[in-house]
């Protein structure tokens, strides 16, 4: 009796942990993230991109641990083997908790599903049908809106021309669907018009090679431009550094819509906090995880923007920088 006792305590102390974690494996949240112009090994906690490790600490601090009691699902550039709206509706067909949507794809999601809560760090939400009002979304989308109203372009062409006070004709290097969208082309267009600027617009597709984005910038300075303003989104973001080579190689000076990009080489860039937003996009996330509608979170409007200059490279482009820009500047690079 002794032994049949014993032997039942070591299988039951044996298989107790291995319940425990069976169970843990099948409450797991599942987490989608859907950023198809960001490589796959930049969407983690360790990840090499600040915003995104902001991302997961943030997670973390609310309780919602990766390989816990939290399982990640990772949708990015090595995914997106067959367009944006394919791997959309792979993430749908997936039924997650909650998918995570980074950039202006967020609206291929509107005609996938109305049903599976979506965060979303996209442009005006409201314009894209996403969601009722930035107060009261209403619907499945919740998240953070870049859209800090039409007068932003203005304030960009102007710090460009306060920079390049000689600049006659602006250029401008976008996503094709972006700038197609109901919020970067006409609203550049109007900013550029009422500063009395001619545009070269040039436009790359979704996953643009280098020999792609070397012949968009070879276009703009071929149409006269003499400054360049390089339209926000995940693609142009992602590819920071070479456009920032490129149009450096070019001579052509340029702002950007990302720090990180002045950090890359770039010129000058007048932008949000990609940090403090992902931070508000797992809060987001955290609260949907623990039962809240994501139609009852308000989304947050960016209002806060950031001036950001890197002096060695306005050496390199033989441009003197007015000190009251350097004085105004949030972060300035040696």
């Amino acid at each position: 009796m002794r032994r049949r006792a014993f032997l039942s305590i070591v299988c039951g102390a044996v298989t107790w942990p291995l319940a425990a974690a069976a169970q843990q494996s099948t409450n797991r949240k599942r987490l989608a993230i859907f950023s198809p112009a960001e490589p796959s090994a930049d969407l983690h906690e360790h990840s090499k991109t600040k915003a995104w490790r902001a991302l997961f600490a943030e997670l973390r601090r609310f309780g919602q641990i990766e390989g816990q009691n939290l399982k990640v699902e990772r949708y990015g550039r090595e995914q997106n083997t067959s367009g944006p709206e394919t791997l959309a509706t792979e993430v749908v067909r997936s039924n997650p908790d909650v998918i995570y949507v980074i950039g202006p794809d967020a609206v291929i999601f509107k005609n996938l599903t109305s049903r599976i809560p979506i965060v979303v760090i996209t442009g005006d939400p409201v314009k894209w049908g996403l969601a009722e009002s930035l107060a009261h979304p209403g619907g499945n989308f919740t998240g953070v809106s870049v859209d800090a109203g039409p007068s932003i372009s203005g304030k960009r062409i102007a710090l460009l021309r306060e920079m390049v006070p000689t600049m006659s004709k602006l250029g401008c290097l976008a996503l094709r669907s972006h700038w197609n969208g109901p919020t970067a082309g006409p609203v550049i267009r109007a900013a550029a018009e009422a500063a009395g600027l001619p545009l070269a617009v040039s436009l790359v597709e979704f996953g643009a090679s280098e020999a792609d984005y070397r012949a968009a910038v070879e276009s703009i300075s071929r149409d006269g431009a003499n400054a360049v303003m390089v339209v926000p989104s995940p693609e142009t973001f992602q590819n920071s550094t070479l456009i920032a080579k490129l149009l450096g190689d070019a001579k052509l000076p340029a702002i950007f819509s990302f720090t990180e990009s002045v950090e890359a080489g770039g010129l000058m860039a007048y932008s949000f906090d990609l940090i403090e937003l992902n931070k508000r996009a797992a809060n987001n996330i955290d609260a949907i995880l623990r039962g809240a509608k994501p139609g009852d979170i308000p989304i947050y409007q960016v209002t806060k923007l950031e001036l950001s200059i890197n002096l060695k490279t306005a050496k390199q482009l033989g441009l003197s920088v007015p000190p009251a820009l350097v004085a105004s500047a949030d972060t300035v690079i040696e």
